[in-house]
Parts: structure tokens; sequence; C-alpha cells
């Protein structure tokens, strides 16, 4: 397993001085997280590719964005995120299929995103069209030889897993948010492991703690300091084989965020030592 961290693709933000600070800090591999299609040009995947070959980065996966609303919570939330609302299902798979095909300019293979907040019964009205518009990304990825991603949080291991065996195709995998899957109170990221581990091809590593009402999500926080236990899923992981990237994603901003990740990759590192 090798450690790398998040880096976020933005008009505002210039890529290479990105690049740059990450590898001052000791790492090699990111995920790319871009939400602007308005980026996804062919004169921008070669300034990326530059930047990653001027410092020797290893981009693992393409995290893909979509347009239109997105609320964080339990309520908004189920009408605006993923592919799951209907209203914005299929401006969202053209923002994935070109998300993929910029991913492919760079060489990347894995390709992730939030899916929104699968239904829990496959007899859900919406959970037919919702398949089907999976399938399509799907389908477009694999002509490209690229995996799908589905990031862990809005649903359960078992619905995330239902889905992939309805969807049908052999180019579905996870991107396990180990702090996610606790702050929509959906899972333990240990015994999850149990449920979906097979699919899983990259990791945000990320702690947090439980929600305390029905409204809002659970509280993000350093690694270490939540319910993750990120070193006992680490060790679940590696004892079934994983030895793929660890990404560590902190979402707050300033040097308390660069604090927390390098502390991150400490601890991360050290479990690693003991396989």
């Amino acid at each position: 397993m090798k450690v790398g961290v998040c880096v976020n693709h933005k008009p505002d933000k210039d890529i290479e001085k990105s690049f740059a600070k990450i590898v001052e800090n000791g790492f090699c591999e990111c995920q790319l997280i871009s939400w602007d299609p308005t980026l996804w040009t062919d004169e921008e995947a070669e300034k990326i590719k530059a930047a990653v070959d001027k410092y020797n980065i290893t981009i693992t996966a393409f995290w893909c964005g979509w347009e239109g609303p997105c609320v964080w919570d339990f309520y908004d939330g189920q009408e605006t995120l993923g592919l799951v609302p209907v209203s914005y299902r299929n401006m969202r798979i053209k923002n994935l299929c070109d998300g993929a095909d910029f991913a492919k300019k760079l060489g990347v293979t894995d390709v992730v995103t939030h899916m929104g907040f699968i239904p829990e019964n496959p007899y859900d009205p919406n959970y037919h069209g919702f398949i089907v518009g999976i399938r399509t990304v799907a389908e477009h990825l694999k002509k490209n030889e690229q995996y799908l991603l589905f990031e862990t949080g809005q649903e359960t291991p078992v619905a995330m897993l239902r889905a992939f065996e309805d969807v049908g195709t052999d180019n579905l995998g996870i991107n396990f948010d180990t702090g996610n899957v606790i702050l929509y109170g959906k899972a333990n990221p240990v015994d999850a492991i149990d449920v979906v581990g097979k699919y899983i091809r990259n990791i945000h590593a990320k702690d947090g703690l439980y929600p305390t009402n029905g409204h809002d999500l659970g509280r993000e926080v350093k690694l270490g300091t939540g319910k993750a236990n990120f070193p006992e899923f680490l060790r679940k992981l590696h004892s079934i084989g994983y030895d793929g990237p660890v990404t560590i994603e902190r979402e707050i901003s300033g040097e308390k965020q660069l604090e927390d990740i390098l502390y991150a990759k400490n601890l991360i590192e050290d479990v690693i030592k003991t396989f």
C-alpha cells in the first residue's frame, strides 16, 4: 500500500504548485478531485500531464463531480445528490462520461463519484431508472478500459452491493471512505469489508463521528480521533489481499488541514510497517 492525498482541480488552483506542495510533504500519489466540466479540455490535460511528469506524481483516481445542486444532509441530500434524483440524472450521466474521457487523456483508469442515496428498497419506483443510468456510465467507461468507483457515504454496503449486482458490468468498484460511512450513519468501516471488500479499489483515509440528529451528518475529525478505527480497517483489508492506494482526505482548510494530513500519513505508515 502507498499513501496518497487528495488534490483539488479548480480554475483558481495552479496544479503545478499543488503537486509541488504534496511532493514537498512526502507524497508521490494523489486523487485528482474535479467538479468543473469547463476544465476538462485537451489543453488542461496537457498541463496536468506535464506537471505529473515534472514531479513524478501518480494520479491513482479521478474524482469526478457533476453539475447541479448538492446538499450534504439527510433531507435535501435525497433530492440533490448523485444519479438518484431523476431531474439531474441525464445531465450527470453526461458529466461522468465527459469526466471519464478527460481522465483517459491523463492515463487514469479509476473514476470516482458519489451516486447518491441509493434506495434500500429494490422495488422503489426510482431504483430501476437509477440502475439503467449507472449501467450507461459503466458501459461508456468500459470502452475506455476504465473502472467506475462508487464512493461510500449515502448508501448502506448492502444497497451498494445490490446495485453492483443489478448493473451487471465487471468494471464497478469502490472508493471506500471510512469517514463517510460513519458521518452518514450507514456502517462500521471494519465490518463493511465483509460485505463489499472484494470491490474496494481505493480508499479515503478519513475519520468522523456518528450523526446525533436525523437531519445533519456527523462531524468529520482528524484521522485516529473518531469512530473509524482506521488501523484495524487497514489490517483487515490487508488480510484479504488489498494492496492498493490509501488516499488521505481532510475536509477543512488552512494550516490545520496540512497538520492533520501529515499526522494521518504517519499513523497510516506506522500501520503499514507492521504488515
